[in-house]
């Protein structure tokens, strides 16, 4: 989506004779993508399935200019982007009306993961232990012994959720929340986290006027009596063309790049010195080396300052600061059965599933909050009677999904493959030529 409607800003800069327009359809699902050979002996690379025609009917009906999503796409989304409701439109090749949306802008949104669980949280299960450890950090923190805490564990584990409910039990106690999310496109955007906080923190609109956001960066730096240096590097980093109310810097990169980290640790200081901070930095296996350096420095500052710093990433990221004295490590691991079946029992709400369905999703899941939230959910979309034998992985569990796969190499991935048409179990004479192990049929289960 960001990258569409970035393609239609960058093709109406175009400097061109004529003037280029462009229209885009977004659909999501299931795509077979592979090589074809034909008689002939000619290859080409083919996409097959209704997913890539229905994105091509859906671009067919964009106005100039415009990017149109399926409802498929629109679910995925939460509330990340502005949209505006088509309404349900007849499609060539289409069974029965579609319903599409057309997206205008992202969203200036406090944090991605309540964007995207904007109808509302899940409850939390099976992780009073973490809350009360994160909350005795926070009384530690408020203190002046300041705190840190790293939470790691895989993709749908539940790091966001956790941090959201601390969120939530602070919500009566003053104090500066400071919220960074990295991003897979972004791991090499210098200060792409930090620039967003900062542009959330200033109230910046999409449509504001240049001089307009300049005012909203004075007016939040005024809180903390930033200078005027670090103000006009604030400006710089955040692309903002200087109208005059700065002074013009005449720094070197590698100047330029101390003096941003230096301000950036002076802003931190000062809204620490005014009340007690919570800063939750989310997904640091996606952290630019910039945005890294200036972690550094926080985790190094903060030991005597009232702030409590939660550092969220997943096992592939190796935590440099793990084993100081003020630093704390938590892994989260996966629920288990008991934990599993409250979370089905919280989401299924009045609606009873039977019996085996309940425990197909417990053991599909694997424990992953993620994995029984969105196929619970899938189960309750259609009839719940015997559903699961037909329930594909739902779209937004695909993502987390690869990412688990990926951290397991090339080798893993045949495995799974073959996993994938062979089933959950399978005898062992299916792997074996030899007739002796043939007639034991040892019952295997892929992991």
């Amino acid at each position: 989506m960001r990258a569409s409607l970035e393609l239609i800003e960058a093709v109406a800069a175009l400097m061109t004779r004529l003037t280029l327009q462009t229209r885009v359809g977004i659909a999501t699902g299931v795509v077979v993508v592979g090589d074809i050979v034909d008689a002939g002996g000619s290859q080409e690379r083919g996409i097959i399935g209704a997913t890539p025609n229905l994105a091509a009917r859906l671009q067919g009906i964009a106005q100039p200019n415009t990017v149109v999503i399926a409802e498929s796409t629109r679910r995925l989304l939460g509330d990340l982007f502005e949209l505006h409701d088509l309404g349900a439109r007849e499609l060539k090749g289409a069974a029965g009306s579609v319903r599409a949306w057309a997206a205008l802008h992202a969203r200036a949104v406090e944090s991605r993961f309540d964007a995207l669980h904007a109808s509302g949280l899940t409850t939390l299960v099976g992780r009073d232990e973490e809350c009360e450890m994160l909350l005795r950090r926070w009384s530690r923190a408020k203190a002046a012994d300041g705190q840190v805490v790293l939470l790691s564990g895989e993709a749908g584990i539940g790091k966001s959720r956790l941090t959201a409910a601390l969120l939530e039990c602070l919500t009566n106690e003053p104090h500066t929340r400071l919220r960074y999310f990295c991003s897979p496109q972004h791991t090499d955007s210098a200060l792409y986290p930090i620039i967003g906080q900062m542009e959330r923190a200033a109230g910046l609109a999409h449509d504001d006027a240049a001089q307009a956001r300049l005012d909203k960066l004075d007016a939040v730096l005024a809180r903390t009596s930033a200078s005027i240096r670090d103000a006009a590097l604030f400006a710089e980093m955040l692309s903002l063309p200087n109208d005059g109310r700065y002074p013009a810097l005449e720094l070197t990169p590698q100047q330029r790049r101390q003096g941003m980290l230096e301000a950036l640790a002076t802003q931190f200081a000062a809204l620490a010195s005014q009340q007690p901070v919570l800063m939750i930095f989310e997904d640091v296996h996606w952290i630019d080396p910039t945005s890294l350096e200036a972690l550094n420095r926080t985790v190094d500052r903060i030991k005597t300052l009232p702030a409590l710093l939660i550092v969220t990433f997943r096992p592939e990221f190796s935590a440099p600061w793990a084993g100081q004295s003020h630093v704390t490590s938590l892994m989260l691991n996966r629920l288990g059965q008991r934990e599993v079946g409250a979370i089905i029992t919280s989401l299924a709400g009045n609606k009873n599933l039977p019996e085996n369905v309940m425990r197909q999703v417990v053991e599909r899941s694997d424990g992953i909050p993620l994995f029984v939230e969105e196929m619970t959910k899938a189960v309750l979309e259609v009839d719940s009677e015997a559903t699961t034998e037909r329930l594909t992985v739902p779209a937004s569990l695909h993502a987390s999904l690869m990412a688990r796969l990926d951290r397991l190499g090339p080798a893993a991935r045949a495995t799974v493959q073959l996993g994938a048409v062979i089933g959950r179990e399978f005898s062992y004479s299916c792997c074996s030529p030899s007739a002796s192990c043939r007639k034991r049929n040892y019952a295997m289960r892929c992991v």
